[in-house]
């Protein structure tokens, strides 16, 4: 089934201060090809293409303006866009200019969410986008995290959170998962 022609490309927070070794093992050394492959393939079909940056209020993070880390990658700033969206949350929907209201002006109903971290701001992205009823599609390829620990020293790997999240996320409710080949092949 091919992807709505006026369906939106998302890009979530490709930003230079993930490459700070203080983030922890990453998985998916993939996603920024495959994340180059969907802008490419949205450029080429004039869908619109929306790219967020997380603006950190913390001093010390590398995601704080006032830090060098805070640049998206340049392969994805270099990309035309129709809205970018600066947030200090989790969701994109919290951001500025209002995301949802910029979509529903538009009349998009399907939007595809990729980029880091893939357990935070795009599964909160493409959960609060199923919430708010646009079809969410996530290349789960197209995105990457990093090992984390929780409560009680029980620790995850990248691979394991990516895993959970495409999990929590597939299945109707929220979002379907596939990889960026497939999601390619609907476009």
């Amino acid at each position: 089934m091919p992807l709505d022609a006026n369906a939106a490309l998302i890009v979530i927070d490709m930003q230079q201060g993930f490459a700070d070794p203080a983030w922890g093992r990453r998985n998916n050394p993939d996603c920024e090809a495959n994340v180059a492959a969907l802008l490419d393939a949205w450029v080429g079909s004039d869908r619109p293409v929306v790219l967020v940056r997380h603006d950190s209020v913390g001093e010390a993070s590398p995601l704080n303006p006032d830090n060098p880390g805070n640049a998206l990658l340049d392969f994805v700033a270099a990309a035309p866009h129709q809205l970018f969206v600066t947030k200090q949350v989790n969701s994109a929907f919290f951001g500025e200019p209002d995301l949802s209201e910029w979509l529903s002006a538009l009349d998009i109903e399907q939007i595809v969410v990729c980029g880091i971290q893939t357990n935070m701001c795009v599964e909160t992205t493409a959960r609060m986008g199923g919430n708010l009823g646009f079809e969410v599609f996530v290349p789960i390829d197209a995105t990457h995290t990093f090992d984390l620990e929780g409560p009680n020293g029980a620790r995850l790997s990248a691979d394991e959170l990516a895993a959970a999240t495409a999990v929590n996320l597939h299945g109707g409710e929220f979002a379907t998962v596939l990889s960026t080949a497939e999601l390619l092949e609907r476009v």
